[in-house]
């Protein structure tokens, strides 16, 4: 099924080349050169993925996946000459699903590119499919897999990205048990391996009252991570 993917970087010869790649595997690709068009492109229409730059003339490429982080149907792969962990690791917790590093293998980029897409249609697939909506309870957190929201007992809301969602719903299928990083990594083909503790970290600044000190998902070191709360579906 053919995709809207935007790609955005000031190198025209680097867009028509991911753009070209992107098309002959039968995708519809949008080519943007600044971050202030990309903004207004997606004002106008979201894609199903954003391939961008950090080096943008007029912006950091940072702040655009910053501004998209609760954009939860959308996938984002940075795409940069900044190839620094601090970089890696900022734009992971931002909410990017991958990062690639120049210069690239375009063939590498579409299947990345194809990798995040088949994971985004698998889980919006797996709800649909659902008779009603569910819901799961755990602590004073019910989690919406509708929405991708969870509510807390006050009424406060916080939205997850799509590899957030995933990620914690494994957690919620599996309570009171020790699930390694291969097992929270299967049928994914991750960034690096820091990218399971990065979103695990993301997951707690949401839930956690103190995340340095995690009493919902807790760290087993050496063997992987634990829900530590039951869990009631309806």
């Amino acid at each position: 099924m053919q995709k809207l993917i935007y790609v955005v970087d000031d190198e025209a010869d680097i867009c028509q080349l991911v753009c070209a790649e992107l098309e002959r595997y039968g995708h519809l690709a949008q080519a943007y050169g600044t971050g202030a068009q990309a903004h207004l492109a997606l004002k106008q229409k979201q894609p199903d993925l954003l391939i961008v730059d950090l080096g943008l003339p007029d912006m950091d490429g940072l702040n655009l996946v910053r501004q998209l982080q609760d954009a939860c149907e959308m996938g984002v792969i940075i795409l940069s000459g900044r190839n620094s962990m601090t970089d890696r690791v900022l734009g992971l917790e931002l909410g990017a699903d991958d990062y690639i590093s120049k210069p690239f293998d375009p063939r590498e980029l579409v299947a990345r590119a194809n990798s995040i897409l088949r994971r985004i249609n698998k889980l919006a697939s797996a709800w649909q499919q659902q008779h009603t909506p569910k819901r799961a309870s755990f602590g004073a957190w019910q989690f919406d897999t509708a929405t991708l929201t969870l509510v807390n007992e006050t009424g406060n809301a916080e939205s997850l990205s799509s590899s957030e969602a995933q990620l914690l719903l494994q957690l919620l299928k599996s309570p009171k048990q020790i699930l390694s990083r291969e097992q929270l990594m299967k049928d994914k083909e991750e960034a690096f391996d820091r990218c399971i503790d990065v979103r695990m970290s993301r997951i707690r600044k949401k839930l956690e009252d103190d995340p340095a000190a995690p009493r919902l998902i807790k760290t087993v070191y050496g063997a992987g991570y634990m829900l530590t709360a039951d869990v009631q579906w309806h």
